[in-house]
């Protein structure tokens, strides 16, 4: 096995605790401690484990898996099994069959729009706090007369009254986002299962911000289709994951088709093979996929459930050292139990660029600024964007201090 037999920078645990010190030598870019890295929610850092799983394949066998028939392409096609395995293990996926190599959520989201044939009979039901990606699709196919309801949020918690309300026969999909990646909000995921199949509904969930960072059990919630960011779970950029159950998925349109995708093309006709390959057309990133699956044993190695506690104490640690700045205003709720491990904030005076610039200039702070691909949340609230902090395993309790040290410096120097 190759993380395995390697035995690759495996995560350090202090009495069943997050030993955040050695974690940390696990991840180049913080070894020096010349940056407070608070940018996880765009994309995660990624340990040594999966680097060096990466660059195992580039140098070791670096063929075609599912095509030759030689030792390195029977490799390859070993590993990345191993790998879709890992990632069922770390979401709770009921089989490996049901974990689709995408190349990210993004076009995940739209494999499930573009293949379940919706048609102008259809509604689908969404937030008003969706990212673009669960967003466009649905308006692309509103010009085929799909229609579509928007429940409303308050500071990004779900009105699930409002849902009920939404509800009704002709409700096709219900696809929503399991964690804002703007107010780090977390809706209440078993309840929306549950409503939308009180109304034969199906239920997807983009799960770009919750997976591994919280634990997930897809079997026990009971979703769908859930939509996963490799690059955000500690994996390489270029990949995500589809996620749905084994017989919605032998009759879901594939997006693409093409080269192994097929067990038998005709002139004249094609016999697709079924879930998943069916939807991994053309050659996948191998690399990336080996990648996903070290990080998956990165995660589990670790514990998930010690990330969500981990996250948290960070969190309110951070809160405290807010709460007095009156400058500062928080973009979701105040309270740090409710926020995940995003904390998005606006300071009086500054737009969101000048703040994540100065920051990164007075302190070495990293973190996101603008709309966050939110657009249409931030317009309906008249909010023109935000600087977003957001945390993973490997940030620590000097990481915050610094980030709220630069705060109180660049708010008694620009804030008016």
């Amino acid at each position: 096995m190759l993380v395995e037999e390697e035995n690759l920078n495996k995560p350090k645990l202090d009495e069943g605790d997050m030993d955040v010190r050695h974690i940390r030598d696990d991840f180049p870019l913080l070894r020096n401690e010349s940056v407070v890295y608070l940018d996880s929610a765009c994309q995660s850092l990624k340990p040594e484990s999966v680097l060096k799983a990466m660059d195992q394949y580039n140098r070791e066998f670096p063929a075609c898996g599912g095509r030759s028939v030689h030792r390195l392409a029977n490799r390859v096609s070993m590993e990345v099994d191993m790998a879709r395995e890992k990632i069922a293990q770390l979401i709770g996926s009921p089989s490996p069959d049901s974990i689709v190599f995408t190349k990210n959520c993004t076009e995940a989201i739209n494999t499930v729009a573009r293949g379940l044939g919706l048609s102008d009979s259809d509604t689908v039901v969404t937030t008003d706090i969706e990212h673009n990606s669960n967003h466009i699709p649905w308006l692309r196919l509103a010009q085929n007369g799909v229609k579509r309801r928007i429940v409303a949020t308050d500071n990004g918690i779900l009105d699930i009254e409002g849902l009920q309300e939404a509800m009704s026969s002709d409700v096709r999909l219900v696809s929503m986002v399991h964690t804002s990646n703007v107010t780090g909000t977390t809706l209440p995921a078993k309840e929306v299962v549950e409503i939308a199949h009180e109304y034969g509904a199906l239920v997807m969930l983009d799960g770009a911000q919750y997976a591994g960072h919280a634990p997930l059990d897809l079997e026990r919630l009971d979703v769908d289709f859930y939509t996963v960011s490799i690059q955000k779970t500690l994996g390489p950029t270029g990949l995500g994951v589809l996620y749905g159950k084994e017989e919605l998925l032998k009759n879901l349109e594939p997006l693409s088709v093409g080269g192994g995708t097929v067990g038998l093309a005709e002139y004249n006709s094609v016999e697709l093979l079924p879930p998943p390959e069916r939807f991994e057309g053309g050659l996948l990133n191998y690399a990336a996929i080996i990648g996903a699956g070290a990080a998956a044993d990165y995660l589990m190695d670790l514990g998930v459930e010690n990330i969500e506690k981990h996250e948290l104490m960070l969190q309110k640690r951070l809160q405290k050292r807010i709460e007095g700045l009156e400058e500062l205003s928080v973009v979701g709720p105040a309270e740090a139990e409710l926020r995940g491990g995003i904390t998005s904030f606006n300071i009086k005076g500054l737009g969101s660029h000048d703040v994540a610039m100065i920051l990164d200039e007075m302190g070495g702070i990293l973190l996101r600024s603008g709309m966050h691909c939110c657009h249409p949340w931030f317009r309906l609230h008249g909010i023109p964007g935000c600087a977003r902090a957001s945390l993973h395993l490997y940030n620590n309790e000097r990481d915050i201090d610094r980030f709220a040290d630069a705060l109180e410096e660049l708010v008694s120097t620009f804030s008016r």
